[in-house]
C-alpha cells in the first residue's frame, strides 16, 4: 500500500476545490459579466420606476411585455404597463431590491433570467411596506436589452 505524499494530497485538494467551484458556478448560473449587466439593468429600470421616468422605463421594456402579477393578473403590452406605472406607482410607491436576493441565469440564444425579492415602500406611510418575489426575462438583441416577461408574486406585508 502506498502512502500519500504531501504533494499528492495538495493536488487532490486543489482538484476537489476546482471541481466544487465549477459545479457551484454551473448550478447557480454564475457569470460575473452577465450578473453585472443584469444588475445594472435592474438598477436602471427601478431608478426610473422610483422617479417616474416613463421614457427610460419605456426604453427598457418590450412592446409585447407580459406582466403577471399575483394580485392583479396578466397585463400585456408596453403601453398598458406604462399607463399602470403612471396611474398607480408614480409618487405612490418606491421599490428597492432586497440585498443578497438577486440571482441571474443565462438563457441560451435569448438573454437572461433574473430572480430576486423586492421591497415596496409607500412614501408618507412608513408602516406600509411590502415584499414580493419576482422573475424578469431579459432579451438581448445585438447588445440592446429589454425585459419581455415579468412575474411578480407572493406579495405580503413586511412583518416587523
Amino acid at each position: 500500500m502506498r502512502h500519500s505524499t504531501p504533494v499528492s494530497v495538495f493536488c487532490m485538494a486543489a482538484f476537489l476545490s476546482l471541481t466544487l467551484t465549477t459545479a457551484l458556478a454551473q448550478s447557480t448560473g454564475v457569470n460575473d459579466t452577465l450578473f453585472q449587466t443584469v444588475r445594472s439593468l435592474d438598477t436602471q429600470l427601478f431608478d426610473a420606476y422610483n422617479h417616474c421616468d416613463l421614457a427610460t422605463i419605456s426604453s427598457l421594456v418590450s412592446d409585447d411585455l407580459e406582466f403577471y402579477h399575483d394580485k392583479t393578473g396578466l397585463s400585456v403590452g408596453k403601453q398598458v404597463f406604462i399607463e399602470a406605472i403612471e396611474n398607480n406607482i408614480c409618487g405612490k410607491v418606491t421599490r428597492e431590491l432586497v440585498v443578497g436576493s438577486l440571482e441571474v441565469f443565462p438563457l441560451a440564444n435569448y438573454g437572461a433570467v433574473e430572480t430576486g425579492v423586492h421591497r415596496f415602500h409607500h412614501p408618507g406611510d412608513a408602516t406600509n411596506v411590502g415584499e414580493a418575489k419576482f422573475v424578469h426575462i431579459w432579451h438581448n438583441t445585438e447588445g440592446k436589452w429589454v425585459v419581455t416577461r415579468v412575474i411578480s408574486y407572493d406579495h405580503e406585508p413586511v412583518k416587523k
